[in-house]
């Protein structure tokens, strides 16, 4: 018998965008299945006043409380009131810092917001972002050569969203769509460059997440055919035709996360550099 969900609070306290606490937050709560986080996120403190603020907000709504502030002197003010108020805490940061110091021999600089210095890698990403958003479903295949991906697959094999999560990781990716009987662009089998990986998944599956986004509201499209087990399947077997003629590897998406997904494309291009 499953248990009934519980909620709780999770307080994340951040001087800079939160993001890293963000991401260790759900992945810790994502090992509670019956039980949810309701999230309140604090970025940019830095100061005294900014964070009796954030305390108030605590007090009200009290839960688990994760940090990352590299300000000793407000990271003291924190411990000591979550103690105060018998909340759990942790600075989210403060091990692995100790665990770089001990390795390297030197303190950590303490700088707020290291994370998102303007550097070339910082502008790398957001070249491949726009890269990405002008490549995606098949837009300008002409230059797919600049690509350092290239995904291909049939509707609803998450290709736009896999895109952009490399993106983020400073990774061009360009992603054009199988269509059933229609030849995919020229361009794609002269191109060198570009890893060309094929998104599959099981028919069932794609028809589930096909029938949760119908496009009903477009002139002529065919919902039931669009969502139909066999026509998916058929259009499952011409992708996979095209990967194998052009040994272009292929990666089921069925039961793999978005962030799976792109280690998995990232595994590969490493293998093939």
């Amino acid at each position: 018998m499953n248990k009934p969900q519980s909620f709780f609070h999770l307080h994340l306290i951040s001087d800079a965008t939160g993001e890293t606490l963000l991401a260790a937050g759900r992945a810790a709560s994502a090992q509670y299945k019956d039980a949810r986080a309701i999230e309140h996120i604090y970025p940019l403190i830095r100061t005294e006043k900014q964070l009796m603020k954030v305390f108030e907000d605590i007090e009200e709504e009290p839960g688990i409380v994760l940090y990352t502030v590299v300000d000793q002197n407000l990271a003291r003010m924190i411990d000591s009131r979550c103690a105060m108020l018998g909340l759990p805490y942790v600075s989210v940061l403060e091990p692995v810092l100790s665990v770089f110091q001990s390795y390297l021999g030197t303190p950590a600089g303490r700088r707020v917001g290291a994370q998102h210095v303007l550097d070339a890698e910082y502008f790398r990403r957001i070249d491949a972002l726009n890269f990405t958003m002008e490549h995606d479903d098949g837009q300008l295949p002409h230059d797919i050569e600049d690509a350092d991906i290239v995904l291909i697959g049939i509707s609803r094999t998450s290709k736009t969203p896999t895109s952009i999560y490399l993106a983020n990781r400073g990774i061009k990716t360009a992603n054009i769509p199988i269509v059933l009987g229609v030849p995919l662009p020229e361009s794609l089998s002269y191109a060198k460059k570009p890893l060309i990986v094929g998104l599959i998944a099981t028919a069932e599956r794609i028809s589930q997440v096909r029938q949760n986004r119908l496009l009903g509201t477009t002139v002529g499209f065919d919902a039931q055919n669009y969502i139909d087990r066999a026509t998916i399947t058929e259009e499952l077997a011409y992708a996979r035709q095209i990967c194998t003629r052009h040994s272009w590897p292929m990666i089921d998406v069925s039961r793999r996360s978005i962030e799976e997904t792109a280690a998995a494309i990232v595994a590969l291009r490493n293998k093939t550099r």
